[in-house]
């Protein structure tokens, strides 16, 4: 009686170890969730008033944010990078978002990086421009 009563305790333990890893990693990721929100809408730049449409992928489909000409020339130059934010996307420097991929990757949308030439390249002379509105 007194085995059986000691298996069920060690069982129910094992139990309340495993639910209590399970709930410690859920608030983790609640809380990197919040921290990216956080940055996000601390660092995120203002967008009203923007006249040329930048063009940017997510995943397969083609989106299209209404920017000024000092932030599409930033984004093409790798400057600022597109995050998502729920059901919409901001603009924050690229600090910030390599900040974020470090916490979660997947809201990172869009951010140009400015490729070194490479002396030897014989289309050196022919760059094809990161603004090239498409």
């Amino acid at each position: 009686m007194k085995a059986a009563t000691d298996s069920k305790r060690t069982e129910q333990l094992e139990r309340d170890k495993q639910l209590n890893k399970q709930i410690q990693e859920e608030a983790k990721k609640k809380a990197i969730q919040a921290q990216i929100v956080q940055l996000i809408e601390m660092n995120q730049l203002n967008l009203h008033g923007g006249s040329l449409a930048y063009n940017f992928t997510d995943g397969s489909a083609v989106r299209k944010l209404n920017v000024d000409d000092k932030v599409q020339r930033q984004l093409a130059n790798g400057l600022l990078s597109i995050v998502r934010l729920a059901d919409d996307y901001a603009v924050v420097p690229s600090v910030v978002a390599e900040k974020i991929a470090q916490r979660d990757d997947s809201i990172l949308v869009s951010q140009n990086t400015v490729e070194e030439v490479d002396e030897d390249d014989p289309y050196k002379d022919y760059v094809i421009p990161d603004d090239l509105m498409w």
